[in-house]
């Protein structure tokens, strides 16, 4: 039996969600300053047949962490320790901003779910670069080869206007993109007003084009740019995006953000209601972010990155989205309620798999 969902139960299932999450993640980091971290990095590190690379970067495993749980910067090597093959902050805005009132996040336990219109409360670009910095120089100097990916997810500051996201998006590219080793646009959030409006093809095009060619000029090298895209979006307006990201040669797209819907929960209906706006993330989206992934696969073929997250729980959901055509998955909402060793668990279990075909296909003398 797994300790730590008995431990959530007892510590944190009765707890203002975003303190519990705030508790959670100052222990994660404490661990790491207390010394603690080299020994878990030693227990989590991802074996060698997980190595997977994508848009000219090596993982250490295909499984990472999803914008969202660090969005500041302040964990990156305390969350690598953990055994992600990745870590994506963010999402980060040009400005600093305090996100939307109190409460704001929620769970749905029955539905292994999470309601939040945190609203993207980040202490902005200029902030957070140089933590990022700070935290890649560490993972440099670690000793992991390779060592774990710092993904930058940049989205719209609220207080600014449509008509002027794309400097917005550009203040935070031209900070972040130099430390980044891939750079993701957030246009599927839906606790920023009118953010969505840019994931429709002639808003996203001009806005793409300018990040990417900034991002590139910023770093001076190529970095990987990606759009994160919500399950809401129409089968054609998948399409669509698969169509524009090729056309713009991106290196990826993410599949899916959170959903405004509430359909299929079984969580008590007045409790639902209770959480109010916002998106909703965990197993309820399981289905839709599986039913993209062969849709875009068969647009874009091998050319483009595609980023599996939403549902992800178990070993098993990570290779199915790599069987439906993911070349990376990422997760987030079962970390609340699995803990600290998610993601090791995940990896043993993922290596454990690929070693199994090879021990059945072993000769018999």
């Amino acid at each position: 039996m797994r300790v730590y969902p008995l431990f959530f139960r007892a510590a944190f299932s009765w707890m203002d969600a975003e303190r519990a999450h705030r508790i959670g993640f100052r222990l994660i980091r404490a661990s790491q300053q207390a010394g603690a971290g080299l020994l878990l990095r030693r227990l989590a590190r991802p074996a060698g047949s997980l190595r997977t690379e994508a848009s000219g970067v090596v993982f250490p495993s295909p499984f990472g962490l999803a914008a969202g749980f660090d969005k500041e910067g302040l964990g990156i090597e305390a969350l690598a320790d953990l055994g992600f093959g990745a870590v994506e902050v963010g999402t980060i805005t040009g400005q600093a901003q305090p996100g939307n009132p109190r409460p704001r996040l929620f769970r749905l336990v029955q539905d292994r779910a999470v309601v939040n219109r945190m609203g993207s409360n980040n202490d902005g670009a200029a902030a957070v670069a140089p933590r990022i910095a700070a935290a890649r120089r560490v993972l440099e100097r670690s000793g992991l080869r390779p060592r774990p990916v710092i993904g930058v997810n940049i989205g719209k500051t609220k207080a600014v206007e449509l008509e002027h996201a794309v400097e917005d998006y550009l203040r935070s590219t031209r900070l972040l993109a130099p430390h980044a080793d891939y750079l993701v646009v957030n246009v599927s959030s839906p606790n920023t007003p009118g953010l969505r409006l840019l994931q429709d093809v002639q808003t996203l095009r001009p806005l793409l084009a300018a990040v990417g060619e900034a991002a590139d000029a910023a770093a001076g090298r190529h970095v990987p740019l990606l759009v994160k895209i919500a399950p809401d979006l129409s089968d054609e307006d998948v399409d669509d995006v698969a169509r524009l990201a090729l056309e713009l040669k991106l290196d990826g797209i993410i599949a899916t953000n959170t959903t405004i819907g509430r359909a299929g929960l079984v969580s008590d209906p007045a409790k639902i209601a209770a959480c109010g706006e916002g998106g909703l993330s965990g197993a309820p989206l399981k289905e839709r972010s599986l039913e993209v992934l062969p849709r875009l696969r068969s647009i874009v073929g091998i050319s483009l990155t595609l980023v599996a997250v939403g549902g992800v729980e178990t070993a098993a959901d990570v290779q199915e989205r790599l069987d439906a055509g993911a070349t990376l998955v990422q997760g987030y909402t079962a970390f609340l309620y699995e803990g600290p060793f998610w993601a090791a668990r995940i990896n043993r279990e993922l290596a454990k798999a690929r070693r199994r075909p090879l021990a059945e296909a072993a000769p018999v003398d």
